[in-house]
C-alpha cells in the first residue's frame, strides 16, 4: 500500500521578515536579526509547531540595502550549528553558493553541520547572480547564466561524490541520513534542468495555480530523463503570510505593512529584478510590458523576472501597485487573511497537486511567524495535513526521502568555466 501524502513547511528566516519594512513593525525589535537568539528562537517555535525545517537564504557578498533594511547577519554553517546544538529534530536548511564556493572544501564544511546535527542538514544549492557578489571575490563583471549552472552541476555532482567518499575526494563523516538533503531555486531552462538532475527539494516562486503545475510538469520531465523518480522530488514554493484573527485585522496588518516600506529599498529591489534603473520614474505610470525583454535574455536571476513580468502581463499595473504587490520586493506569493483562509490557500495547492508544502515566508519575525505557528499549523492539524508529532529524526525522515545510494562515477576535479 503507497504511503500518504504529507504536506510538507520550512519556514525561512530571512532576518527581519519577507516585507521590506518588517523590521519597523512595532512589535518587533528592529535590530533582533544582528542576535543569535533570534534565529535560534524563530526555529525553536518551528520545532515545537513541528516544521520540516528552518531556511536560511545566504549571498557571498555585501549588499546596499543595509541603508533600508537588515541583512543577514550569520554565515549559514556557523548559525545552522548553533540552531542544531540547542534543538532536536528540525532539519536545518542552508543556502550556499555553487559559482564562488570551493567544491571539496564546502563538501567537508557541510558535512561536518550534518553530522552535529544527527542528520538535519539541507543544502539550497545557488548560483549567484548580480555584481555586488562578483565584486566581493575580484571580479568586474557576474558570470553568464549559462555558465553559472554549467558549474552548479558541476560543484554539485562533486560535492555529492565527496559525501560518497568516492576514490579522489576527502573524507567526511558518515550521516545517519545517508548525504544531506539537496535543495535548489530557479525556474529559469538551466534552473529546470539542474532541479532534474540534482534536487529532492525546489524552492519556487509560482505565483498562480497553472504556473505550479506547469512548473511541475517541466521538473518532472527533467528528472525522469535523469534516470530519477518524479515523487522524490519535493516542491515547496515560497509563500509569504500576513495572518489575523479576522478579514478586518489581516487587512489592517498588511495595510501597515506597506506603508512601512522604505520607497529607495522597494524600488532597488525592482530595478534589479527588471534590470534597469527605476529611481527616476513615474510612480503612478503603467509598467511599459513592450520595453521589457524575454526572459532569456534577463540578467541576474531569471526566477524572479520571470515572477514579475508575469504579474506585469496578468494585472498590467502601475510601478506603485506592483511595488504594493511585491510587499516591496519580496517577490513570493502574499496570502493575507485569517488562519482559515490561510489554511484554504495552502489545502487548495496541496490537495491539486501544485505543491507538496510551502517555504514559509512570515511578514516580520518573529510576531508574524508566532501568528502562524500559533494559529495555521494548528488549523492545517485540525483538517488532517500536517503532522502533530515526528516520526523520525532526519531531514529526510520528515520529507519522507530515501537514502542516497553513492554515485558510482568519480566527478572530475574543477576548474572555472570563466
Amino acid at each position: 500500500m503507497s504511503r500518504r501524502r504529507e504536506l510538507h513547511l520550512n519556514v525561512n528566516i530571512l532576518n527581519a521578515g519577507i516585507f521590506g519594512g518588517s523590521w519597523r513593525v512595532p512589535e518587533n525589535d528592529p535590530l533582533s536579526a544582528y542576535t543569535l537568539e533570534h534565529y535560534v528562537g524563530v526555529a525553536k517555535t518551528a520545532e515545537k509547531a513541528r516544521l520540516d525545517a528552518v531556511f536560511l537564504a545566504d549571498g557571498p557578498g555585501l549588499e546596499a540595502e543595509i541603508a533600508h533594511r537588515p541583512g543577514n547577519s550569520f554565515e549559514p554553517s556557523v548559525l545552522l550549528a548553533r540552531i542544531a546544538a540547542e534543538t532536536e529534530r528540525i532539519g536545518l536548511i542552508g543556502t550556499f553558493s555553487s559559482s564562488y564556493n570551493d567544491a571539496d572544501e564546502l563538501a567537508t564544511r557541510l558535512a561536518a553541520v550534518d553530522a552535529v546535527s544527527d542528520g538535519r542538514l539541507g543544502w539550497n544549492v545557488v548560483t549567484t547572480a548580480g555584481a555586488a557578489a562578483a565584486a566581493n571575490f575580484g571580479r568586474d563583471a557576474e558570470p553568464e547564466h549559462t555558465a553559472r549552472y554549467e558549474r552548479a552541476s558541476e560543484v554539485t555532482a562533486r560535492v555529492i561524490a565527496t559525501w560518497a567518499g568516492q576514490e579522489g575526494t576527502p573524507l567526511v563523516p558518515a550521516s545517519p541520513q545517508g548525504r544531506p538533503v539537496l535543495v535548489q531555486a530557479g525556474a529559469s531552462a538551466d534552473g529546470t534542468t539542474l532541479a532534474g538532475e540534482h534536487a529532492e527539494v525546489i524552492f519556487t516562486a509560482a505565483q498562480t495555480v497553472e504556473e505550479a503545475h506547469a512548473f511541475r510538469r517541466a521538473v518532472d520531465e527533467h528528472a525522469i530523463a535523469f534516470g530519477r523518480r518524479p515523487e522524490h522530488v519535493a516542491i515547496l514554493p515560497g509563500l509569504s503570510t500576513v495572518v489575523g484573527s479576522t478579514e478586518a485585522e489581516a487587512a489592517e496588518r498588511r495595510r501597515l505593512l506597506d506603508e512601512l516600506v522604505p520607497e529607495p529599498y522597494a524600488l532597488r529591489r525592482l530595478s534589479g529584478q527588471l534590470g534597469f534603473d527605476l529611481s527616476e520614474v513615474e510612480l503612478d505610470a503603467p509598467v511599459p510590458l513592450d520595453t521589457l525583454p524575454a526572459p532569456e535574455r534577463a540578467a541576474g536571476s531569471q526566477t524572479f523576472y520571470r515572477m514579475v513580468l508575469g504579474i506585469i502581463e496578468r494585472d498590467r499595473p502601475s510601478y506603485r501597485q506592483l511595488l504594493r504587490t511585491l510587499g516591496g520586493g519580496a517577490g513570493h506569493r502574499i496570502v493575507v487573511g485569517t488562519p482559515e483562509q490561510i489554511a484554504d490557500h495552502i489545502e487548495s495547492w496541496f490537495r491539486s497537486g501544485a505543491a507538496d508544502g510551502f517555504n514559509v515566508m512570515p511578514d516580520a519575525l518573529p510576531s508574524g511567524f508566532d501568528h502562524f505557528a500559533e494559529q495555521v499549523v494548528p488549523e492545517l492539524q485540525r483538517r488532517g495535513l500536517f503532522r502533530t508529532e515526528y516520526s523520525g529524526r532526519t531531514l529526510r525522515d520528515h520529507l519522507g526521502l530515501p537514502l542516497q545510494p553513492p554515485l558510482r562515477a568519480v566527478a572530475p576535479v574543477l576548474t572555472p568555466s570563466w
